[in-house]
């Protein structure tokens, strides 16, 4: 492994060092509480974790994580809004979160021919597989959607068990997406996720059964 490929596994392995500290942080806050909890550094470390794993996507060649990340970053900047964070960030911050996801996609709409040979005739990663792949990020990222619609209805930033429930599907996939193309930054990032997920629907079934029995 030379140098080039320490740098890029870097990059993924802090993006998912982020990713599995917002899930952890969450976790920690949530069993506190005994109820799911969607504390604002939750959405933090997840738009920092967002930044670095879609460098990550980039420098891999790799289509299915850059969709996943563009899905679901300006969720995390909502969350972060409706939570009152948004607006105490400097200007200067807030144009740079805004505006980076849009450079990128005008970039990629610029080069689109070299973008499409790159992501979807990667020698090294056959269309099937990019597809498969593609589709499980797709869902990862539709439980941030999924998330959102929840939260707009009740106008207040929650984590839902259906938000949980899509997250243990598009784990699943993107595990086994990760096991053929052999990536341990996927691997290990969605491992420690899967229990965190299946966790949170425990804490979520107990905390309404316990209200149910002091209300009888």
């Amino acid at each position: 492994m030379n140098w080039q490929h320490i740098f890029v596994y870097t990059i993924g392995f802090l993006a998912q060092l982020f990713f599995s500290g917002r899930i952890l942080y969450q976790w920690i806050i949530s069993e506190k509480h005994k109820k799911v909890m969607a504390p604002p550094f939750f959405w933090l470390l997840s738009i920092i974790g967002s930044y670095l794993l879609f460098i990550y996507g980039v420098l891999r060649d790799d289509f299915s994580i850059v969709l996943g990340q563009i899905v679901s970053y300006y969720i995390y900047l909502w969350n972060l809004d409706i939570q009152g964070i948004w607006h105490k960030l400097h200007k200067v911050i807030q144009f740079i979160l805004i505006a980076t996801p849009v450079v990128a996609v005008i970039l990629m709409i610029k080069d689109l021919p070299v973008y499409i040979s790159n992501f979807f005739k990667n020698e090294n990663i056959p269309v099937w597989l990019v597809v498969f792949g593609s589709i499980g990020q797709l869902i990862f990222a539709l439980r941030f959607v999924y998330q959102w619609f929840y939260s707009l209805r009740k106008n207040e930033s929650l984590l839902p068990d259906g938000f949980w429930i899509i997250s243990l599907l598009g784990s699943f996939i993107i595990i086994i997406y990760a096991i053929i193309r052999r990536d341990p930054v996927l691997i290990i990032g969605q491992a420690f996720g899967f229990v965190a997920y299946t966790r949170n629907i425990i804490i979520g079934h107990n905390h309404r059964t316990h209200e149910a029995a002091k209300q009888k």
